[in-house]
């Protein structure tokens, strides 16, 4: 049997800000119901479900961004 490792510990006066982690606001994904046109957002570990109605069928949101291809 193998000794238990130490794991690593973020001190105390480092802020989640300054580690690139963003507030819980803005996780997840955008996604709009196919029933009730309700908009919402979903995280990775949430089940597929408008949060308004229960309809399972769901559309990702369009992005704002500009998008661009180029032509050949």
């Amino acid at each position: 049997m193998s000794a238990p490792k130490e794991g690593f510990i973020i001190p105390a006066s480092i802020s989640h800000a300054a580690l690139g982690q963003v507030t819980n606001k803005s996780l997840g994904v955008r996604y709009n119901c196919a029933q009730c046109a309700a908009s919402f957002s979903l995280s990775k570990n949430d089940a597929i479900r408008c949060k308004e109605c229960g309809h399972r069928v769901i559309y990702k949101a369009r992005t704002r961004r500009m998008v661009q291809f180029e032509a050949r």
